[in-house]
């Protein structure tokens, strides 16, 4: 039986500051702004492949995600082409304010994929990753 799904349409992440989570995707990732609703406000940012739907949190004491203890997303990763790739967004990323580093590049187990987390100016956790297999 094959599934009854093609894959995932977008991804919704709730950011205590969307400014700050949109333009750190744009201004450092190179995302692109596809639309938006501003009477939520959520804005819609893509990299051409991925989609992703950011949500204003309406609180002024958001509470932050422990991936430890709460159910829901425990992070979202991101393919890069190369090895090269990965060092070049992780320089970007180390210097973006607000991004919080989890680690630096590194065998994800004993590799050959190389990843790093962050969590974004908005308190998501994010991995990036390649993979030469």
């Amino acid at each position: 039986m094959s599934a009854l799904t093609l894959g995932i349409d977008h991804l919704g992440l709730t950011v205590p500051d969307l400014e700050a989570t949109v333009t750190f995707f744009t201004d450092c990732l190179g995302w692109k702004e596809v639309g938006g609703k501003p009477e939520y406000p959520s804005k819609f940012i893509s990299d051409g492949t991925s989609v992703l739907t950011l949500w204003q949190a309406k609180t002024d004491t958001p509470v932050g995600f422990d991936r430890k203890t709460n159910i829901g997303l425990h992070h979202v990763a991101f393919k890069l082409e190369s090895k090269d790739a990965l060092n070049n967004a992780f320089s970007k990323v180390r210097e973006w304010p607000g991004v919080t580093i989890e680690c630096s590049p590194e065998f994800s187990g004993t590799g050959p994929k190389v990843h790093f987390f962050i969590n974004e100016p908005g308190g998501n956790r994010l991995e990036f990753a390649f993979d030469p297999r």
